[in-house]
């Protein structure tokens, strides 16, 4: 994977995919945002542009409504078959979580969707014990970067 920094963004949002498990807290959920938001050194205007998506088998989970609330973002839905269609752009896949939702990759999926055709992950999957996150950029935001 070619190495993303806040230098080769153009513009746009970044599209933030979160997976996480029943029942799991906004506040986890947030912080690991945040956690990423730092890790990838997103400028205050990046963060502000971000949009989160999760899978659309989580669109009653609490936690997730709660996370976007406190981070003043908008949250999206993404549709398993789209899902499926991406998991060949993921960059970490976990077994586990294959054979509990038939994904075996849900926070970088949901990004690299939510993010359009040709988009990249900026930040591959980071995670909690119950959250998952990971950051993707839209490929009109990708800059080529030549030495």
């Amino acid at each position: 994977m070619d190495r993303l920094t806040p230098d080769t963004l153009l513009f746009g949002p970044v599209f933030v995919g979160l997976g996480c498990r029943r029942g799991c807290g906004w506040e986890e959920i947030a912080n690991l945002v945040a956690v990423a938001f730092d890790e990838a050194v997103l400028p205050d205007a990046a963060r502000q542009l971000a949009t989160l998506a999760a899978p659309g088998m989580k669109a009653d989970e609490a936690g997730l409504a709660e996370a976007a609330r406190a981070l003043g973002l908008p949250l999206r839905f993404i549709e398993e078959d789209a899902m499926l269609a991406a998991q060949d752009r993921a960059h970490t896949r976990s077994a586990t979580v294959l054979a509990a939702v038939g994904l075996a990759s849900v926070a970088e999926a949901a990004a690299l969707v939510a993010a359009g055709p040709g988009s990249r992950l900026l930040l591959p999957r980071r995670s909690t014990p119950r959250a998952t996150v990971a950051l993707a950029l839209p490929a009109v935001a990708l800059l080529e970067t030549r030495s």
